[in-house]
């Protein structure tokens, strides 16, 4: 399936946040199937933060840099296994920085149509708020939250 960009694309764009997570991984499947139905593109966003521990040394700073790298590797390879099993086009895209903020300024530079993140299974962020819940209070694109 041929990339459309810009005001040619027929359905839009869907932009599915993952980290490998279950509800991630739920997420980004619920997200594909938006995508196909709509003859959208589809894109995945996986951001890594860095590990405030990796900075006490330069040996701890390599080994999450590693398992970082890692990670990156498992979710495109997963992703792109997934997206052609299923008949459709994906782009992968790995950045570092703030959930929220890269999340928001991908969405916003690509000019998402919607965003779709799973829900966070951490009790913290019932006060703090996650990432969902962000997202959905910055009220700049639809946002789908995937249990």
């Amino acid at each position: 399936m041929a990339q459309r960009s810009g005001p040619e694309r027929r359905g839009g764009l869907v932009l599915a946040g993952v980290d490998g997570s279950p509800t991630s991984v739920r997420a980004g499947a619920y997200a594909a199937g938006l995508a196909r139905r709509q003859g959208a593109e589809f894109l995945v966003v996986y951001v890594a933060s860095r590990p405030a521990l990796a900075s006490m040394s330069p040996e701890a700073s390599q080994v999450a840099e590693e398992a970082v790298e890692q990670t990156i590797a498992e979710l495109r390879d997963g992703v792109e296994s997934a997206a052609a099993w299923a008949g459709i086009a994906v782009r992968f895209l790995a950045v570092r920085g703030d959930p929220y903020t890269e999340i928001c300024r991908i969405a916003a530079a690509e000019r998402a149509d919607v965003v779709v993140v799973g829900a966070s299974t951490h009790a913290g962020h019932r006060w703090v708020g996650s990432l969902a819940v962000r997202l959905v209070k910055a009220g700049r694109w639809p946002v789908t939250v995937v249990p």
